[in-house]
């Protein structure tokens, strides 16, 4: 504040003063409105008169508040910014855990339903198909359906497929290798039924046991015969 703007505000503090102690006189019938000039003009002398030093102090005041002032505006800011930060974070975990518990729960009841297939599948027995003097393949298939678990059935059919396009009396003329699997020697089949050259369900049971004995399932058998074109 320099000292010109403090003369001012002397200068209207005076006159404030004055005005207030001739309103005081006129009251009480006092005639002393005479020494208003005088008594503005020394006090605005007076306050004029205030220490550079002083003035500063004054103004450092003022900045000092200001800069309080601002201050707290800013935390308030910060802090509301902060606790929108927060509630959104707190959206988007909810958000993620929501996806994450869903997608569990969608695994586990596709575990369920596979291990539920495939207990019926081991629970099925080669004794509870008919046997026949033929088989078409649409029946062959739909004994290998029953048998083998129906998230491996692709890869077990595109092996039977590519080895004897499901027949079960097909023969090798070079190896003799037998049946749909064209096990070498075909007797090799004779572990799960003597029936073997002639029951297409002892075939399908004993290739999906060689599948599972020996790769560890039926799509992984399938990968090692893509890979070598035998298995």
């Amino acid at each position: 504040m320099s000292r010109i703007s403090v003369r001012g505000f002397a200068v209207a503090s005076a006159t404030a003063v004055t005005a207030v102690g001739s309103v005081v006189g006129v009251a009480s019938g006092s005639t002393a409105q005479n020494n208003d000039a005088e008594a503005t003009a020394t006090g605005a002398t007076l306050l004029a008169d205030i220490p550079a030093g002083q003035q500063a102090q004054v103004q450092t005041a003022s900045l000092t508040q200001q800069a309080d002032a601002q201050a707290i505006q800013a935390d308030a800011s910060a802090k509301k910014d902060a606790e929108e930060a927060a509630r959104k974070a707190a959206a988007e975990t909810a958000i993620a855990k929501k996806e994450a518990a869903k997608k569990a729960a969608e695994a586990a009841a596709k575990e369920r339903a596979e291990a539920k297939t495939a207990a019926a599948s081991r629970s099925k027995d080669i004794s509870d198909f008919p046997v026949a003097s033929s088989y078409s393949i649409a029946q062959i298939q739909a004994m290998a359906r029953q048998l083998v678990p129906s998230g491996q059935f692709q890869c077990f059919s595109n092996i039977v497929d590519h080895e004897s396009d499901w027949n079960y009396k097909a023969v090798n003329p070079s190896s003799g290798a037998y049946g749909m699997f064209q096990a070498l020697p075909g007797s090799k089949m004779s572990s799960v039924g003597a029936d073997w050259q002639t029951n297409p369900a002892t075939q399908i049971k004993w290739g999906l046991n060689y599948m599972n004995d020996r790769y560890g399932s039926p799509c992984d058998a399938w990968s090692f015969w893509q890979a070598n074109h035998w298995y």
